[in-house]
C-alpha cells in the first residue's frame, strides 16, 4: 500500500539533503563552522553593509508607496473575495509568527544593553536611556515588518490574484515567466526552505535556554543543562506536532489567539505594577523620537565615525536576521491574508504589530532601565551582561508577584515557540509540496519533527551559533531576490490597475440594445426578491441563449470561444492569442434580507437571489436578473470592448511617425 504524498521532488529531496548536511557539519565541527560563517558574515558587514542598509530602505519606501498609491485598492484575491479570518485572528497569527518570541527574549535585555553601552552617548545616563529605546524601536519597528511585507505581499498577490502557487518562485513570474517552474524556481524555493528550517530550529534551540532558565528560577532543584534543554525541545516539538495535526484553522489560529491574550495580560500586569504614568509618558515620547529620527537612522552607516563593530553587531545583524526569516514569515502571513485589499493588508502588517511591539518594549525596557537608574537594581544589569536568557526573570524580581509573573512568562515563551514551530512546519510543507495547502498530514508532522531533531542535535553538539550565523550570512543573496520581487510586483500591479481602470472607466457611446421595457416594469424588477427557481429559470431561458449567440458569433469569426456550465453558473471564455482570456460569467448568489451573501454553496438557504457578473479578475457586484436577452448580450459586448481597451493600453505601441 503506497503512502499518499504531494511532495515536489526537485525541492523536497535537495532540501532534506542540505538540511541533513548542514546539521551534520554543525554537529561535528561546531567551532570551525562558526569561525567560517563568522568570517563570511564579517566580510558582508564590512564590504556590503551599505547594500543591507540601502536594500531595507528601498523595501520600506516601496511598501509605503504601494500602500498610499492607487494600487492599495486592489484585492489579494478576486474582486468579490472576503477575508478568510477576522481581524483578531489575523493580527494574532501574523504577530505570533513574526515577532512574539523575540519580544520575550529581548524586551528587557536589548534596551538595557543599549543603556549600558550606547553608540552615541555616555553609558548609564539619561541620554543613554533615551537612545536605548530609540535604537530598540528602530530595530523592531516598521523596517522589520516592511521586509516581511515585501515577501508576504508578493506571494499573496500572485497566489490569490493570478492563481499561481503560494511559493516564493511565483513572485518572479513577471520577470521570467513560465521558467519559474524550472530550475530557477526550484532553487528559490529550496533556499526558502533552508532559511525557514534553520531560522526556526536555531530559535527553538536558543529559546529553550530561556525556558530552562525560567523553570530553574521557579524550581531551583531543576538543573539548567543540556539534558533538560533537549527534553524541553522534545516536549515543545510534540506540542507543535499536535498543533500541526489540528491544522491552520484550529491549531495555529487558537494558539496564536492564546499567545496574544497571555501577552496582553502580562503587559498590563507589568504596566500597572510598574511606574504606570511614567511608562505611558515614555511610550508617547519614545514613539515621537523614533518618528523624528526615522530617515536619518534608516540610512545611517556611521560612515564618518567608523563604528563597524557596533552597526555590524546590531543593525546589520538584525536586518540580516529579518531577511533570512522573511521567506518563512512572509509565506505564513500570505497564507492567512487572502481577501484583504493591499492597503488594508499593509496597514495591518506594518503598523498594528509595530504599535504592539513599541508598547511592549517601552513597558519592559523602560521599567528595567528605571529599576537600574533609580532603584539600585544592579543585579539586573549584571544578568543582562552575563546571561540574556535569565534577564526577564531577574527583572520580575523587582516587581510584586514575581513568581506568578515568571510562571506566565514561561508559559508564554513555550506557546510562542510552539506557534513558531507549527507555523514553520506548515510553511516548509507548503514550499516542498509545490504550494499544495491540502498536503497529507504526515508531511507536516515530518517537518515538525525534523525541526526538533535539528535543534536538539545542534544544541547538544554546540553548533547552534554556527547555524544562526550561517542563516544571517545567507541573507545577502535573498536580499537581491527581494529587490527583484519589488520590481516584478510593481510591473504586475501597474498592469492590474490598468485593467481595473479600463473596465471601470471606459464607456462607449454606442447603444447596443433598446430597453424593451417601461420604467414601471424596470422598477418592478428592481424591487423584487427573486427565488432560486426564478434565478435558475433566468439562467436557462434568457442568459444561456444570449451567451450562446455571442459565443457562436466569436467562433464564426475564427475566434476560439466556449461556454462552460456548472451548477448555478455559466461562463463564456474567449481565447486571445498570447493574451489573457476574456471571461464573462454569470453566477447565482444567495442573500439574506440584511444583504449578506451566503455564498453559492448555500443556495437554497438564502431569502432572495441575484445573478451577478464575474470577470476574469472577480465579481463585479452587479445583478443582471431581469435583463432581456438583448440587454444581456449588450452587456457582454460592452465588457468585451473594455477588455480590448485594456489590451490596447497595456500592449499596443504607437507606430513611428
Amino acid at each position: 500500500m503506497s503512502i499518499k504524498s504531494s511532495i515536489n521532488p526537485p525541492v523536497f529531496y535537495p532540501s532534506v539533503f542540505l538540511i541533513a548536511l548542514m546539521a551534520f557539519i554543525g554537529a561535528l565541527w561546531p567551532e570551525q563552522a562558526n569561525v567560517f560563517f563568522k568570517s563570511v558574515q564579517s566580510w558582508v558587514e564590512l564590504k556590503a553593509g551599505w547594500v543591507y542598509i540601502l536594500g531595507v530602505a528601498i523595501f520600506l519606501i516601496f511598501i509605503i508607496f504601494v500602500m498610499v498609491s492607487r494600487f492599495g485598492d486592489i484585492k489579494l484575491g478576486p474582486d468579490h473575495s472576503v477575508p478568510d479570518y477576522s481581524y483578531k485572528s489575523w493580527i494574532a497569527m501574523l504577530f505570533s509568527a513574526g515577532m512574539g518570541i523575540g519580544l520575550m527574549f529581548f524586551g528587557v535585555a536589548e534596551p538595557v544593553m543599549h543603556y549600558l553601552a550606547p553608540p552615541d552617548a555616555s553609558p548609564e545616563t539619561i541620554q543613554a536611556a533615551k537612545d536605548a529605546l530609540k535604537i530598540t524601536f528602530f530595530h523592531w519597528g516598521i523596517h522589520a515588518w516592511a521586509i516581511y511585507a515585501v515577501v508576504a505581499l508578493s506571494l499573496a498577490y500572485f497566489a490569490y490574484r493570478h492563481k499561481l502557487p503560494l511559493l516564493p518562485r511565483s513572485a518572479l513570474y513577471p520577470l521570467i515567466g513560465e521558467r519559474i517552474m524550472g530550475p530557477i524556481g526550484h532553487t528559490v524555493d529550496t533556499f526558502a526552505v533552508l532559511g525557514t528550517m534553520f531560522g526556526v530550529a536555531t530559535s527553538l534551540g536558543f529559546g529553550v535556554l530561556q525556558v530552562n532558565s525560567g523553570l530553574s528560577y521557579l524550581f531551583p532543584s531543576l538543573p539548567n543543562n543540556v539534558t533538560v534543554q533537549i527534553g524541553l525541545i522534545t516536549g515543545i516539538t510534540l506540542l507543535a506536532t499536535l498543533s500541526v495535526f489540528s491544522g491552520l484553522d484550529k491549531g495555529v489560529k487558537r494558539l496564536s489567539e492564546l499567545n496574544l491574550g497571555l501577552a496582553f495580560l502580562l503587559l498590563i500586569a507589568v504596566l500597572l505594577l510598574g511606574p504606570t504614568v511614567s511608562l505611558l509618558q515614555a511610550f508617547v515620547q519614545n514613539t515621537g523620537s523614533y518618528l523624528s529620527d526615522l530617515v536619518g537612522k534608516t540610512f545611517n552607516l556611521y560612515a564618518y565615525q567608523k563604528k563597524e563593530d557596533w552597526i555590524g553587531g546590531w543593525t546589520l545583524l538584525y536586518w540580516g536576521w529579518w531577511i533570512s526569516w522573511s521567506p518563512f514569515v512572509g509565506t505564513f502571513i500570505a497564507r492567512v491574508s487572502r481577501g484583504r485589499t493591499i492597503r488594508e493588508f499593509l496597514i495591518g502588517v506594518l503598523f498594528v504589530p509595530t504599535a504592539i511591539t513599541f508598547l511592549w518594549m517601552t513597558v519592559f525596557g523602560n521599567s528595567a532601565i528605571d529599576a537600574i537608574m533609580n532603584h539600585g537594581a544592579t543585579y539586573l544589569a549584571e544578568a543582562v551582561s552575563t546571561d540574556v536568557s535569565v534577564a526577564l526573570f531577574k527583572f520580575f524580581e523587582h516587581m510584586p508577584f514575581s513568581t506568578l509573573l515568571s510562571s506566565v512568562a514561561v508559559c508564554l515563551v513555550v506557546t510562542f515557540f510552539v506557534t513558531s514551530s507549527d507555523s514553520g512546519s506548515l510553511v516548509i510543507d507548503n514550499l516542498t509540496s509545490g504550494g499544495d495547502n491540502n498536503a497529507p498530514v504526515w508531511q507536516k508532522i515530518f517537518w515538525a519533527l525534523l525541526q526538533g531533531v535539528v535543534a536538539a542535535v545542534l544544541l547538544f553538539a554546540g553548533g547552534l551559533q554556527a547555524l544562526q550565523t550561517a542563516a544571517i550570512a545567507s541573507a545577502m543573496p535573498f536580499l537581491l531576490v527581494m529587490l527583484l520581487m519589488c520590481f516584478g510586483l510593481f510591473k504586475a500591479l501597474q498592469d492590474d490597475w490598468l485593467k481595473l481602470n479600463s473596465v471601470q472607466s471606459h464607456n462607449t457611446s454606442v447603444q447596443y440594445a433598446k430597453t424593451n421595457m417601461s420604467w414601471e416594469e424596470r422598477i418592478e424588477v428592481l424591487v423584487s426578491q427573486p427565488s432560486l427557481k426564478e434565478a435558475l429559470a433566468f439562467l436557462e431561458q434568457v442568459a444561456t441563449p444570449g451567451l450562446t449567440k455571442v459565443c457562436r458569433s466569436f467562433t464564426d469569426k475564427g475566434i476560439p470561444a466556449e461556454l462552460v456550465f456548472l451548477d448555478g453558473r455559466v461562463r463564456l471564455i474567449v481565447s486571445q492569442a498570447s493574451h489573457q482570456e476574456f471571461i464573462y460569467a454569470l453566477r447565482i448568489r444567495a442573500f439574506t434580507q440584511a444583504g449578506n451573501a451566503e455564498g453559492p454553496q448555500d443556495m437554497g438557504s438564502g431569502e432572495y437571489y441575484r445573478v451577478e457578473v464575474f470577470l476574469e479578475h472577480g465579481g463585479q457586484h452587479y445583478d443582471v436578473m431581469g435583463y432581456t436577452e438583448e440587454q444581456l448580450t449588450a452587456d457582454i459586448v460592452s465588457q468585451y470592448e473594455r477588455y480590448l481597451h485594456y489590451l490596447h493600453l497595456s500592449h499596443a505601441e504607437p507606430a513611428a511617425e
